[in-house]
């Protein structure tokens, strides 16, 4: 092997690929610059996010990606995701083949009924949680994104939880910090199977 390609290699195994998909309107970008900020900002990793719409600004497919490493990030693109989120039926059909054969699987039970064939899926009810604990499905993004966080040990609790405080708009700061104390239960009950 020479030196590029042990470069190459190298990049691959230090990077930590995730991606947020669902529905414009879900918030699914916001999660991703919060899980970006909590990663880059407050643990000092190198992170790179990118997002994608479709032409609707709601209804239509909306994407975040994020490539982490504790090294340099030549491609800020995803290739092979270590962690899918899927927040509709159309995202988890659609981008769970880009999984690494070990990779994670997290979908919204609510929405999400028809799995994927996929051997590691937490299904876990975030719309519902919103609704019926908070009032509001417009912080399902958070509970999920913190479900995302405790599941894959990406960044510290704490960390993520500033992040969510620090663009969570004004007047939502208790909203967003019980959504968050949520999904970080959510996420500790998967790991235990206690789903």
């Amino acid at each position: 092997m020479d030196y590029g390609e042990t470069m190459k290699k190298k990049q691959v195994e230090d990077r930590f690929e995730m991606r947020l998909s669902g529905s414009g309107g879900q918030g699914l970008v916001l999660a991703g610059v919060m899980i970006a900020e909590a990663v880059g900002v407050y643990e000092g990793k190198n992170v790179a996010q990118t997002q994608s719409y479709g032409p609707e600004a709601r209804g239509g497919t909306s994407r975040s990606d994020l490539v982490i490493s504790e090294d340099e990030i030549y491609y800020p693109k995803t290739s092979e995701l270590d962690l899918l989120l899927a927040l509709t039926q159309e995202a988890a059909d659609k981008y769970y083949t880009h999984l690494k054969t070990n990779g994670i699987l997290i979908v919204d039970s609510e929405i999400v009924r028809q799995l994927p064939p996929y051997s590691k899926i937490y299904s876990l009810p975030f719309t519902r949680t919103a609704r019926e604990e908070i009032g509001t499905t417009l912080v399902a993004n958070v509970i999920s994104a913190a479900a995302l966080v405790t599941i894959s040990g990406i960044c510290k609790q704490e960390s993520f939880l500033n992040a969510v405080l620090n663009r969570a708009p004004k007047g939502t700061e208790s909203k967003n910090e019980k959504a968050c104390k949520l999904g970080f239960e959510m996420g500790k009950k998967a790991l235990k199977g206690e789903t």
